[in-house]
């Protein structure tokens, strides 16, 4: 590790990822910390815990003034981009969460651009897994690459594919983009919002705590970092250990809790189907390779939720199951944004956005008829369209046309040198939208028409002629060059 010292900007310090970081920086007296705060109490109260870490100074402002994110980053050597309007808060505000999400990173690009030397400064950009949507048996395994395809009514995953691609086509010499996957933190155990009835019992997630995600984000501040790290981008998770069904997150919360059986507490019917995010990863270990962040297990992290939780929460199995059913449970799921308020109010849209329609969810059924979920813990992988034994040196007109044929379109452009990934090029899609993307953004991050992208209710008709996202569905009729071909099931319902 490095010993000189090092500035690092740190966005979105006061939220949890933020201020386990904050934590973590303690330990590395090599690395000076400007956290960026906006001038709140809440925010001012948060941030007094770290009074004592003499390296930290706080650059109070606000990540959609640009003024404010030019001031920030004067001086500093890494941006640590962790600030953003994040689920529940972006599904009630979602206006907000474009003018934050998407205005920061503007600004934290236009701001490093206009730097004497922008390269002496490295941009580390955070996404997510809610980018690729829902992952279910028998296709819950992802890597970067695979499509991008946010759920319907996800409007934080759509401002962080812009994000995204704001980032990776920005010019910037040296960045890097984090897709965060779901972060387990001692407050896990006090969640109550409507958002949980969206988690398919039988949906996955890879896992990763709260303190190890600190440890990355400090070590690449700290410089720490295996020089291919830049210019990548990367699936946040915690390995083997952290690969959980929604299911197995249910029990393993219920019983540090004390709950005996979870289903007590709940109707099955209250839990959505589909439609929301996660998957297993078969490339996480590359990015501890490149920056080693592992130390955690679930059951670390478990015990420490546990040992944090008020006494109340620590009990909670004692109290009669009944009483957290009606009382506490019925209701949530009843509020705006849970799954039997959009019953309820007869909401269709999200009625198939969780389920598929109206009918499936009273085919659910009762517990009486409830498997428990046992995914293959065989990895597999999509196709991504090219040889991707072929090195990005050797990357040409024909790579690229092969790559937008599989997608049901065409490369545009005429004028391609080859071996340059960054150079953003033209192609179309099936649907006829034309847009500009690098290669690096189509091959490798699997991107592709963002009208597209956006139009995420239609994405299985969209399948219907591209054969990249049509992996992800049901058997589908993918017509291409004249030929139909039929994939297998995947774990999206029909409604998308």
């Amino acid at each position: 590790m490095t010993t000189t010292k090092r500035t690092a900007l740190l966005t979105g310090a006061t939220g949890n990822w933020g201020r386990a970081t904050l934590r973590e920086l303690r330990t590395h007296p090599e690395v000076r910390v400007r956290a960026f705060a906006q001038p709140t109490v809440r925010d001012r109260e948060v941030l007094a815990e770290f009074a004592d870490i003499p390296n930290l100074e706080i650059a109070w402002g606000d990540l959609t003034r640009y003024a404010d994110v030019a001031k920030a980053i004067d001086g500093v050597d890494v941006i640590l981009h962790v600030g953003a309007v994040v689920s529940p808060l972006a599904d009630e505000k979602p206006k907000l969460a474009h003018r934050v999400n998407i205005g920061a990173m503007q600004n934290i690009i236009r701001a490093v651009k206009a730097l004497p030397d922008p390269g002496a400064v490295a941009v580390v950009g955070v996404g997510s897994v809610a980018q690729t949507g829902d992952r279910q048996a028998p296709i819950h395994w992802g890597r970067v690459g695979d499509p991008i395809r946010v759920s319907h009514l996800d409007e934080y995953g759509q401002t962080k594919v812009i994000a995204e691609k704001l980032l990776l086509e920005s010019g910037l010499p040296r960045w890097a983009w984090l897709r965060q996957t779901g972060i387990f933190h001692p407050g896990m155990l006090e969640i109550r919002d409507p958002i949980m009835t969206h988690s398919p019992f039988a949906g996955v997630m890879e896992w990763v705590s709260a303190e190890d995600s600190a440890r990355l984000l400090a070590r690449i501040a700290a410089g720490a970092t295996a020089e291919e790290f830049w210019g990548g981008v990367y699936n946040i998770g915690g390995g083997e250990g952290w690969r959980l069904t929604n299911w197995e997150l249910q029990l393993a919360i219920g019983g540090a809790m004390g709950v005996r059986d979870i289903r007590t507490w709940y109707d099955r019917n209250w839990f959505a189907t589909g439609n929301f995010h996660g998957q297993w990863y078969t490339d996480s270990d590359r990015l501890d390779e490149l920056v080693p962040f592992r130390e955690d297990t679930f059951e670390d992290a478990v015990a420490r939720a546990v040992t944090a939780a008020p006494a109340s929460v620590r009990s909670a199995g004692r109290v009669p199951s009944w009483i957290v059913k009606h009382l506490v449970m019925k209701p949530l799921a009843r509020r705006p944004r849970g799954t039997m308020h959009a019953i309820r109010a007869g909401a269709h849209e999200e009625i198939r956005a969780h389920f598929g329609s109206h009918e499936a969810w009273r085919a659910i059924g009762d517990w009486s008829s409830f498997e428990a979920p046992q995914p293959s813990r065989v990895p597999t992988s999509l196709e991504h369209g090219y040889d991707e034994e072929v090195p990005t040196s050797a990357w040409d007109a024909d790579v690229y046309g092969g790559a937008a044929d599989f997608r049901g379109g065409a490369l545009v452009s005429r004028d391609v040198a080859r071996g340059d990934i960054s150079t953003p090029l033209a192609w179309r899609c099936a649907f006829g939208h034309v847009f500009a993307a690098s290669p690096r953004l189509v091959l490798k991050a699997g991107h592709w028409c963002p009208d597209c992208v956006r139009d995420s209710a239609s994405y299985e008709v969209q399948a219907e002629r591209n054969r990249f996202l049509a992996q992800l569905y049901a058997t589908v009729p993918v017509t291409a060059r004249g030929d139909t071909v039929r994939r297998r099931r995947g774990p999206l319902h029909h409604d998308r």
